[in-house]
């Protein structure tokens, strides 16, 4: 769990630099040993023995999905997504509105914009946007 927070952290503040330093590195190790270990299945991208990416998803929720800035553009995130994919019949999920990388990421495979809001609901006040994809 510690190597996940690891990799959401420092792809988060590569793709979010205005977010950065948000939570400190133990607050994220104890985010992924405590909410995401026990409440979200886990799969990790790795190359030789280093996790590169990792993504947290349950029910039809995603509710992490990182890949280290080195390893993006590799197929790393697609590979990950496809595992909670093969999961569900549908999912969605959260990103914020500011990340384009992110939003077309999603948007190129298969995931539709149902839902914008200001950010007033969550942790860092950010406007974000919630996409679903359904299989079929």
């Amino acid at each position: 769990m510690d190597a996940a927070a690891r990799v959401h952290r420092t792809s988060f503040d590569h793709a979010l630099p205005w977010l950065a330093g948000l939570h400190t590195p133990e607050e994220d190790r104890w985010f992924y040993r405590e909410r995401m270990f026990k409440t979200c299945t886990l799969w990790g991208a790795f190359d030789d023995n280093a996790l590169t990416g990792v993504i947290a998803f349950h029910d039809d929720w995603i509710e992490q999905l990182y890949v280290l800035p080195e390893a993006q553009g590799q197929g790393v995130g697609a590979e990950l997504l496809d595992v909670a994919k093969r999961a569900s019949e549908r999912l969605q999920l959260w990103t914020f509105q500011r990340n384009a990388r992110a939003r077309r990421f999603y948007e190129a495979r298969g995931f539709v914009l149902v839902e914008q809001t200001d950010g007033a609901g969550n942790e860092e006040k950010e406007p974000d946007a919630r996409y679903l994809w359904t299989r079929g």
